[in-house]
């Protein structure tokens, strides 16, 4: 009898020890893990991660890592070895079987196609490689180059087939670049990735495609976006100008221009956003940022919007439910505009 008292009281003990070290550990206040920034997709990568402990956002930062190089791996355009490049290579002969993230980013790409009228396609490689090229030459393509190329563009002639999962091309010399889509599912992944691993909140920088979620850092109610003013130029980044502030919280912001990344022929600056309709770069935005639920709604229709220009860009996304978008026209580079809803995420 004293025995078995002896143990309920140890187990009583034990109990009591357990609810005090759980009570402890639960009182303890989340972590910030900041992983720094590293080169990913052609760009600069960074995670943000609110987590129970610090051992915990590591897991988080690695299994976000993780998954957007998977990502590069199977979508980067200028990897030789990536399945994207398979597909260029051989889906004008016959179906290409693809990954299953691969097709679902070509389906979603046909989606914001349709949405954009066709603004947004991805099938625009043949015009991406006729401007690098004509870049390292210092020649602008003749016309006839220039239709050439898109003659080989359009969403259309992009076949896929949803039982097979396979990819095939209806016109020779297609060429797919994912350029303006992959990196908002990358992000997306990324939060995915990090939720599964027990993250309170966290942000995904990937090249300014940006999605945060969840509990922010200590002392803020919301995550804070710094938008950069396009008007410095590149060689005064380091000064981080901001033109505003957002404050967002389970939200994507993604930013699309000309005045980071363009080409210069002939004296004359070309973007790297290019429009399929002329074969020329884009030039009515010098920036569009565009706020949406996830990263590659917010991703995709950045570039869009900045191919369609200030009228015909706000009006695609006054036609969407839950996107907002905050435009610097060329031609009034001074001007914000601000779609409907905009101005409330701007912090005062």
């Amino acid at each position: 009898m004293r025995r078995t008292q002896r143990f309920v009281a140890v187990g009583i003990i034990s109990a009591f020890v357990l609810g005090l070290l759980y009570a402890s550990i639960s009182r303890r206040p989340p972590v910030e893990v900041d992983s720094g920034t590293r080169l990913l997709m052609g760009t600069f990568a960074r995670v943000v991660v609110i987590a129970r402990s610090e051992r915990a956002a590591n897991a988080c930062i690695k299994a976000a890592f993780d998954v957007q190089d998977r990502i590069e791996a199977l979508m980067s355009y200028h990897r030789d070895d990536s399945e994207l490049n398979r597909v260029n290579r051989y889906a004008a002969q016959k179906p290409m079987p693809v990954n299953p993230m691969t097709f679902q980013v070509l389906r979603q790409a046909i989606h914001f196609s349709e949405l954009s009228e066709g603004v947004f396609d991805v099938t625009v490689g043949p015009l991406v490689d006729l401007w690098r090229t004509a870049g390292e030459a210092n020649e602008p393509p003749s016309e006839e180059a220039l239709a050439e190329a898109r003659r080989k563009v359009g969403y259309k002639k992009l076949i896929l087939d949803d039982k097979a999962a396979t990819v095939r091309f209806a016109e020779e010399g297609m060429r797919i670049d994912l350029g303006g889509i992959a990196k908002g599912y990358a992000v997306d992944k990324a939060v995915e990735a990090m939720q599964k691993e027990g993250a309170l909140g966290g942000m995904v920088d990937l090249g300014g495609n940006i999605r945060c979620f969840g509990q922010a850092p200590r002392g803020q109610e919301k995550w804070r976006i710094g938008l950069q003013d396009p008007n410095v130029a590149p060689d005064e980044f380091d000064g981080s100008k901001y033109l505003l502030v957002l404050e967002i919280a389970d939200e994507s912001v993604a930013t699309s221009g000309d005045y980071r990344r363009f080409a210069v022929v002939k004296g004359e600056k070309e973007s790297h956003i290019l429009d399929t309709r002329s074969g020329k770069g884009a030039g009515k935005l010098v920036s569009d940022t565009i706020l949406a639920s996830d990263a590659i709604t917010a991703d995709a229709l950045s570039t869009a919007v900045n191919v369609l220009g200030p009228e015909a860009g706000m009006a695609l996304i006054e036609r969407l439910p839950s996107v907002e978008a905050i435009l610097i026209p060329a031609d009034r580079p001074d001007t914000l505009l601000y779609s409907s809803g905009a101005r409330a995420y701007v912090s005062e």
